[in-house]
């Protein structure tokens, strides 16, 4: 696949910082609706918003370089060239959930009520920017055959696209893809349900797509190791337990008071 989606000679515009920068429109501006109804300042999560793609993508930046730290101490300036690719969604989450935090805390703002909000919005990001993988060419799973890929109903341009290096590869990006793009359907019918309580919906996110990633990661070919286990799915299991927690927290707090 070719990468640059425009070539206008003194620069390259490349698919992936396109679709990066899509899914945060497409985010921003379900986050804003959602505070607008509930009576959130949209101009305290402008502002919020404006702060958290730079503190996401330093984060998935500086996550992806410090488990590829090998080559980036022998070339450092490649560290800047975020326009190649090498962002870490777990970093961008991990270091977001901090940001937020903080903004909330120093904003006198619900936590759990803003992580509510942006869930959504991340799982459909999530979706979008998967395909800039794919243009890159990378986060493949295994090689398999044109006829398995067929079976699986996958599009044909996906599975041409996925013909790498003389063989065909599973698209593991778009099973991520697809997988987040179900999540964020599950998200969006459940959050306005009467009996959903804070921070359920983020529990649900993190178990749904810790589930989705630790299975899609057992495939990839490129994945971020820790000594002999892939980081991804560290990162899954404790997301999953932090979902659950969060899923159970008001039934457990509320069975104490009672008692």
């Amino acid at each position: 696949m070719n990468p640059i989606l425009l070539d206008l000679g003194f620069i390259n515009i490349k698919w992936y910082s396109v679709l990066i920068l899509i899914a945060f429109i497409i985010g921003y501006f379900l986050v804003i609706n959602k505070c607008r109804k509930k009576g959130i300042s949209t101009s305290i999560i402008t502002d919020m918003c404006f702060y958290l793609v730079i503190i996401c993508l330093l984060g998935a930046r500086i996550y992806y370089c410090i488990f590829e730290l090998d080559y980036y101490s022998q070339n450092i300036m490649d560290i800047f060239k975020v326009w190649e690719g090498g962002l870490a969604i777990h970093g961008g989450i991990i270091s977001g959930i901090i940001f937020i935090y903080f903004y909330t805390r120093h904003k006198n703002l619900d936590l759990l009520e803003l992580l509510d909000i942006f869930a959504p919005a991340l799982a459909l990001g999530q979706a979008i920017g998967r395909w800039g993988n794919f243009f890159n060419s990378e986060a493949f799973g295994p090689v398999t055959s044109l006829s398995n890929l067929q079976s699986l109903n996958i599009p044909k341009f996906v599975i041409d696209g996925m013909y790498i290096e003389g063989s065909y590869h599973h698209p593991t990006f778009f099973y991520e893809s697809i997988g987040c793009l179900l999540i964020f359907i599950v998200l969006m019918l459940i959050r306005n349900l009467k009996n959903i309580k804070k921070g359920q919906v983020t529990s649900i996110y993190f178990i749904f797509y810790g589930i989705i990633r630790f299975i899609i990661e057992g495939l990839r070919q490129d994945s971020l190791m820790l000594f002999n286990l892939k980081m991804a799915q560290i990162i899954s299991i404790l997301m999953i337990i932090i979902g659950i927690f969060l899923l159970i927290k008001p039934y457990i707090f509320k069975q104490k008071v009672k008692n």
